[in-house]
């Protein structure tokens, strides 16, 4: 695929530190060698790029709107932008040799935020984050999460906009020792947008992580989530859900790399494809030689209500070590045609019956959130959806 038109598009920004001008000059050189990924790549298999070659998308003006709410001492949150001066060497960390679409957005990322969280610091109330878009042009936002050892955190994050827009996202989280994260995505997008997100996350010792993601909007969307398991006793929980119409694409795509002894991993996407949409995903848990007690389970369940739709499901389990328990599972199915009779004996419409059928179906993924809140705001997203389907 051509990357061209991005690459002409690239221009220093004045002011910035030497470190951040060298920085992005890497990204865009990585980028113009490598280009835009295709469907020959595994990764990327089930999704179609080449509206974005077709008609590029180039960077405009980017905002993130962060919380007006106090926070505890030994908690820092802003713009990137206002990070990039304040807590530059947060930034330099999170910016290595990156490839493909994430080392475009090193080039030309200018919206997100950075929170950074001492040692032992407990954030009691729900951090809510919106990232808007407008217009027809690309974002590049980039966030980074950073979390002393034992200090605790909740994110509620909202993906939404109008316009043609294309939105190339970036969170890189590293959690200390015993540090939690719950990280709750909400994406919906444009109907005509799209989004491609990777999530880059790295646990040490006992530190816990939550995420989820429920995709409901946007014409083609990416939710890419990679979590290093880098300390001994790490536990992750990677649960979400996609819904796609029309002729919509969707993707979850996860990688959990177990590098050390006696970590965890639970792990459930579920999947709903109406109209002509398709739906995928591809999930990846990797467990090293030496990181042995290792307890993983990944489950892949979707629902196909449309004779044009489509979902395709690749779980994949790589163990180089002996003393483990791991497994994995999918299934790909129709509405139980017994329970819509059912249904309609009892006197609910057809179409109602269906839609009934279809949330329960989801809220197994969406009722995985704990926070009281968070959960009954997807419920209310997810139904709508479900309403215009």
């Amino acid at each position: 695929m051509s990357a061209q038109p991005y690459i002409d598009a690239f221009a220093g920004r004045a002011g910035e530190p030497d470190w951040l001008a060298r920085s992005r000059e890497r990204g865009i050189g990585r980028f113009a060698a490598q280009g835009f990924p295709s469907r020959r790549s595994e990764s990327w298999r089930y999704l179609d790029l080449r509206a974005l070659e077709e008609r590029p998308r180039l960077p405009g003006a980017e905002e993130t709107q962060l919380p007006q709410m106090r926070l505890p001492k030994g908690v820092w949150l802003g713009p990137i932008a206002r990070a990039i001066g304040e807590r530059p060497e947060l930034v330099r960390r999170a910016l290595g040799d990156e490839t493909g679409l994430v080392a475009l957005n090193a080039a030309f990322f200018a919206g997100g935020y950075v929170l950074d969280v001492e040692p032992g610091v407990a954030v009691d109330e729900t951090i809510e984050i919106v990232h808007p878009a407008s217009g027809s042009g690309s974002l590049h936002t980039r966030s980074i999460i950073s979390q002393g050892a034992g200090s605790r955190v909740r994110l509620v994050e909202t993906y939404r906009g109008t316009g043609a827009y294309w939105r190339n996202d970036v969170v890189d989280a590293n959690l200390g020792d015993g540090a939690v994260l719950e990280r709750i995505v909400l994406i919906e997008e444009a109907a005509e947008a799209a989004h491609i997100g990777a999530v880059r996350a790295e646990l040490g010792a006992r530190a816990e992580f939550g995420a989820f993601a429920l995709l409901l909007g946007g014409k083609t969307v990416r939710h890419e989530i990679s979590v290093a398991m880098a300390g001994e006793g790490a536990r992750c929980r990677i649960d979400g859900a996609f819904v796609v119409g029309g002729d919509d694409e969707a993707n979850i795509v996860t990688d959990i790399d177990h590098r050390a002894p006696g970590g965890e991993t639970r792990e459930l996407v579920k999947g709903v494809a109406a109209g002509r949409g398709h739906g995928a995903f591809q999930g990846t848990i990797r467990v090293r030689e030496g990181a042995q007690r290792t307890d993983a389970q990944q489950t892949s369940r979707n629902l196909i209500i449309g004779r044009r739709a489509a979902i395709d499901t690749k779980p994949e389990l790589e163990i180089l070590a002996d003393d483990v328990k791991c497994a994995h599972g999918a299934s790909v199915g129709d509405l139980d045609e017994t329970a819509l009779f059912y249904l309609r004996t009892r006197g609910i419409p057809e179409d109602e019956a269906r839609r009934l059928l279809v949330e329960g179906f989801v809220r197994e993924a969406v009722e995985r959130v704990a926070n009281l809140g968070a959960r009954e705001m997807l419920l209310g997203r997810l139904a709508a959806k479900l309403g215009a389907l």
